[in-house]
């Protein structure tokens, strides 16, 4: 294992934080040196001195084999968790080392879940650095490392093929060491334009950036107690939809949609899957919330159920209502929801809707052989056909990501946690989505849950960020060194 250029390559990674860490501290600075200047201000330089060390004691290496590139990719994110948990236990309050840590993990792989019950209580500069996570994590801490290592590197081309699934190269055509950059074009360009348009709508220039950080990475952290709802503005609202909707479909076909001028590429059958289950579920949503008394009126309950909809099937863990006053029918159908949430190569978490519609394909496929042996059915996605080596990776993603939800549940129930809790939280931390139902749910929190539960959800968020199969692959090659 090449040992130097995985040092190298993960102080890349520690070096974007140590960048956020130092914005903070201006924040900080920018609000009469808060409370939380001299932890961010340690965390910066222990994240600074230990990301450079590479740098400077050790020398270029041959390329990377695919071993060091899943350790590279692992050790990247494990690293920015425990660097990034710094500024939050130094500064204390609620923030226990398993709160600390807890809180690190949510926030960098966008799942949007906390411990905090007062979030208004940190000083500007935490809460900052608390929506910095999310948009590190959103683009991924690989992904800004693939920024920028050079473009003739080969190292470059491996970890972009490792990081960024096939799923999230497929249906648009770009030569693929360009693929990292539509993905930060894109990204990118969602944080601007939601930046400008919360600005527009009324929101501080402090809040503006921290939301616009959240929604673009479809992660979820807010500012206030009451997420957007504590700005009583449906123009904020309807901003908030939209680019939550954006942040969950393809970038690769949002950017062929920009460039080529046309919304030709949003005719892609997942897409059309996608937006047509939204409608369904929001419409399901709003019905239910109408017939079950949360709300007065079915205009309101529509409105509720299509925001909820949008902030569960894009992961955004943002809020305009408690739905741990909802029907449980309502919070079964955002659930369900939450397993599949949006498109491959947006930064939404879940299964995906595209491995979801080659689900239902396939079921579709094998019932007609059953029921017409003698005749020939493939499985078809828009002018595609998926053959079996297509097709069955998805399967097999969805069954390991199923038994993994399934342990989650049992673990927690032998935690401690009672079924709705462990049940919720399971799909909740797994999908990436945060908010989970009644005490964890949209206004509330995760502190009272036992820490054993927050490592446990922890590692769920990390395998659901990262799509399971890297984590898995490390484990397997600390097995093999082990047994040599």
């Amino acid at each position: 294992m090449n040992f130097k250029a995985i040092s190298r390559n993960v102080g890349y990674a520690l070096l974007v934080s140590a960048l956020f860490m130092l914005l903070s501290l201006g924040v900080s600075l920018l609000n009469g040196r808060d409370s939380a200047f001299v932890p961010l201000l340690i965390s910066f330089l222990i994240t600074f001195i230990v990301g450079i060390f590479p740098f400077l004691f050790v020398t270029r290496t041959a390329p990377i084999t695919l071993k060091d590139g899943y350790m590279i990719i692992v050790l990247s994110w494990l690293l920015s968790f425990i660097f990034g948990m710094l500024p939050y236990a130094l500064w204390g309050g609620p923030f226990t080392l398993a709160n600390a840590w807890f809180e690190s993990v949510s926030g960098y792989t966008t799942t949007g879940a906390t411990i905090l019950a007062d979030i208004e209580a940190l000083p500007k500069s935490l809460l900052f650095w608390r929506s910095a996570t999310h948009f590190i994590g959103g683009l991924g801490v690989v992904v800004f490392l693939l920024l920028i290592i050079p473009n003739a590197s080969p190292i470059k081309m491996r970890l972009t093929n490792m990081e960024l699934s096939s799923l999230s190269r497929s249906g648009y055509s770009v030569r693929a060491n360009r693929t990292v950059y539509v993905f930060a074009y894109v990204y990118l360009g969602i944080f601007v334009l939601s930046f400008v348009s919360y600005l527009l709508a009324g929101m501080s220039l402090f809040d503006a950036v921290c939301h616009a950080f959240s929604v673009s990475a479809t992660g979820g952290f807010s500012t206030r107690n009451l997420s957007i709802g504590a700005f009583h503005s449906r123009v904020i609202e309807l901003l908030t939809m939209i680019f939550m909707l954006l942040s969950s479909l393809h970038f690769g076909l949002i950017y062929m949609s920009v460039i080529h001028r046309t919304l030709r590429p949003m005719g892609n059958p997942v897409i059309k899957f996608y937006l047509a289950t939204l409608v369904l579920m929001s419409i399901a949503c709003g019905i239910s919330l109408r017939v079950g008394g949360a709300v007065d009126t079915l205009g309101e309950g529509l409105w509720q159920g299509a925001f909820q909809a949008l902030c569960t099937s894009s992961t955004t863990g943002f809020a305009i209502a408690d739905n741990a006053t909802w029907p449980m029918f309502a919070n079964v159908l955002l659930l369900s929801l939450a397993i599949m949430c949006g498109c491959a190569g947006s930064t939404s978490g879940g299964v995906k809707a595209d491995r979801i519609l080659v689900l239902f394909k396939m079921i579709g496929c094998q019932i007609a052989r059953t029921l017409h042996p003698s005749s020939m059915y493939e499985v078809h996605l828009g002018d595609r056909v998926l053959r079996e080596n297509e097709t069955s990776p998805h399967i097999l993603y969805i069954a390991v990501f199923t038994l993994l939800t399934g342990i989650s549940i049992l673990l927690n129930l032998a935690i401690g946690l009672n079924g709705q809790d462990a049940f919720s939280s399971s799909i909740a931390a797994l999908s990436n989505l945060g908010p989970a139902t009644g005490r964890l749910g949209t206004m509330g929190n995760y502190d009272f849950i036992p820490a054993a539960s927050k490592f446990l959800l922890s590692l769920d968020m990390f395998l659901g960020r990262v799509e399971i199969y890297p984590v898995v692959a490390v484990v397997a090659m600390l097995f093999d060194w082990k047994k040599k």
